[in-house]
């Protein structure tokens, strides 16, 4: 049995990456993420873990170590926020084309400029391309939860891709919450002994990493990569039926609340979700037909899953803790809205766009975008595709 402890989100990932026990953990600090390895380098320091812990100058050479670890045959963990990540561009591509099964622990925070340290998503969205499996956490009980899956979704040898656990900025990251720890050793027995494929250190076998690729053959090398995402998406629906079987929290692509027979519905991602629980159960009682689709899986994108859930919903509202500059609508939306209308779902849909650099959203501004679409339901026409909820002027 495990046990309940009080643990801010950053602890939680710690205290998950300590029963892992990784080989290496190269990292560069980084606010709101730089708990996850100050406590975890406390844990190698105290010897409480046996993994090389490599400290570098900048979160670049940190993803470029880890890259490198993980062909050489080790397993391989992160974390970082922002700007970090974006400093990490180059390598996060390499490290998914060479199928190699990093773990990074990703705390979302909102890219500059101007300068901000606070929470939103496009760190994480930024690097939606980039080929790594992104799954989104609510609380930290979901980041210490998907810290351990992402493990052994990323190692399963018919996916070996990596994978961001990202949980939200300060709202999750450094807020105290009852979170269940499970034992060391159930931890280390459901993660299993780590199997490398091809490591660099077989010397006896030796190969060629990252030779030049041209037109002649780099179209069937990606073409191959792209085969590897329907695997990895049941590779998390398996994983997270398992984890449901040992410990008692079973995880999918989404959680569906309500979702059965609601009229209007809402689309969202990490610790907003969890206020939009709230929201839905209030209007619930008062005769509401509302229901959420809380997504925990970007990246590979459920989009049939996502179409089944919302396609008898009357109207729709995508969350996006993001902007995508030069485009007409948030990142979010734009993907669910493609699935939508590609798969035949003619359900009317807006895009709601908040939270940028921190703001906070309240219940009140949710519950008055459920109110929004209860008029679109009616008149079946959205009067403002693109809302910006929470902003001033």
């Amino acid at each position: 049995m495990g046990k309940v402890m009080p643990l801010e989100g950053n602890n939680a990932i710690a205290e998950a990456m300590r029963q892992i026990n990784p080989d290496v953990v190269a990292a560069y600090p980084i606010t709101p993420s730089t708990e996850i390895v100050q406590t975890f380098a406390k844990f190698v320091a105290d010897g409480k873990v046996t993994t090389n812990f490599v400290a570098v100058e900048s979160e670049h050479s940190a993803m470029s170590a880890c890259t490198a670890a993980a062909a050489a045959g080790g397993r391989v963990m992160n974390a970082t926020s922002a700007n970090g990540l974006a400093l990490m561009w180059e390598i996060l591509y390499i490290t998914a084309s060479l199928r190699q099964p990093v773990v990074l622990n990703l705390v979302n925070r909102a890219l500059s400029g101007n300068i901000n340290i606070h929470c939103d998503h496009s760190d994480g969205m930024g690097a939606r391309d980039s080929g790594w499996i992104q799954i989104y956490g609510e609380n930290a009980q979901e980041g210490y939860d998907n810290c351990i899956q992402c493990v052994a979704i990323s190692e399963r040898e018919d996916v070996r891709l990596p994978s961001m656990n990202c949980i939200d900025g300060f709202f999750v990251s450094h807020a105290y919450e009852m979170v269940e720890v499970e034992e060391d050793a159930a931890v280390q027995e459901w993660i299993g002994p780590y199997k490398p494929v091809r490591p660099l250190l077989d010397i006896k076998n030796p190969y060629t990493v990252g030779p030049l690729d041209l037109w002649d053959y780099y179209f069937e090398h990606k073409r191959n990569q792209l085969s590897a995402y329907p695997n990895a998406k049941e590779a998390i629906i398996e994983e997270g039926k398992r984890f449901g079987q040992a410990f008692g929290r079973e995880y999918g692509l989404m959680e569906c609340v309500d979702l059965e027979d609601a009229e209007v519905a809402v689309v969202a991602l990490g610790s907003t979700a969890g206020m939009c629980k709230d929201v839905v159960a209030d209007l619930r009682s008062k005769g509401v037909k509302a229901g959420l689709l809380k997504l925990r899986v970007f990246r590979p994108f459920p989009d049939a899953e996502i179409v089944a859930a919302l396609r008898n919903c009357k109207a729709v509202a995508v969350f996006d803790r993001a902007a995508s500059y030069g485009a007409s609508y948030g990142p979010l939306y734009s993907e669910v809205a493609a699935a939508m209308y590609t798969r035949g779902a003619n359900v009317p849909c807006v895009n709601i766009i908040y939270g940028l650099g921190g703001r906070e959203i309240r219940p009140d501004q949710i519950a008055d975008v459920y109110g929004k679409l209860n008029d679109i339901k009616t008149t079946g026409q959205p009067a403002d595709p693109v809302s910006y909820v929470g902003v001033r002027g």
